[in-house]
């Protein structure tokens, strides 16, 4: 009988951008500083390059080796990166890329198919294991919850610094993007929020 298989997505601890409401993808920007609760046991966790990743994980994850995987990034958001949405709303360009992300794409970015399409290659890397610990971007995660909900990305919000708890049938089931069978969150840090914009 297959075991069953449970995803661990944590969205990374805030950053000065995130604080400001301004579109971060690809840009290495810092954590600003936080409280975690720590998981000590872990051994190996798995997550985007960026250091806003690596670092919410040494933090929650003090003992574990950190596995970085690009294809886990923010999505590009190419040249409106580092601007705000009051920046941003007269361009019509932009508003039809809110309206239809998976068509339409920043300027030198990506569209969310794209970024769905990698994100897909990076869970499929994952160790054949009866559970994973993912330290990844809004974008990703939201990606993924959707997924597995059967549920529009629009729909998602994920905040800093929870984690988001996914459990399917068996390791087959996941990878055949079948629902999960359980969802849940919980909060790890103590200044989370529920910016949309990574």
């Amino acid at each position: 009988m297959d075991r069953s298989f449970t995803l661990d997505l944590i969205r990374h601890a805030p950053t000065e951008s995130n604080r400001e409401k301004r579109y971060l993808g690809w840009t290495d920007e810092s954590v600003l500083p936080f409280i975690g609760a720590q998981d000590e046991k872990a051994t190996r966790v798995w997550g985007s390059d960026l250091v806003r990743c690596r670092e919410t994980a040494a933090v929650l994850f003090p003992n574990a080796e950190y596995t970085a995987d690009p294809d886990f990034r923010e999505c590009h958001f190419g040249d409106w990166e580092l601007k705000t949405y009051d920046q941003l709303k007269a361009d019509l360009h932009y508003r039809q890329w809110i309206d239809d992300p998976e068509l339409h794409r920043p300027p030198g970015g990506e569209s969310l198919t794209e970024m769905a399409e990698r994100v897909d290659r990076a869970v499929l890397k994952l160790p054949d294991t009866s559970s994973c610990i993912v330290v990844a971007h809004g974008g990703p995660i939201r990606y993924l919850i959707a997924k597995a909900l059967k549920e529009e990305f629009a729909q998602q919000i994920v905040r800093h610094g929870y984690r988001y708890r996914l459990t399917w049938t068996s390791r087959h089931a996941f990878e055949e993007g079948q629902p999960c069978i359980s969802f849940s969150e919980v909060h790890l840090t103590a200044n989370g929020n529920s910016s949309k914009t990574d």
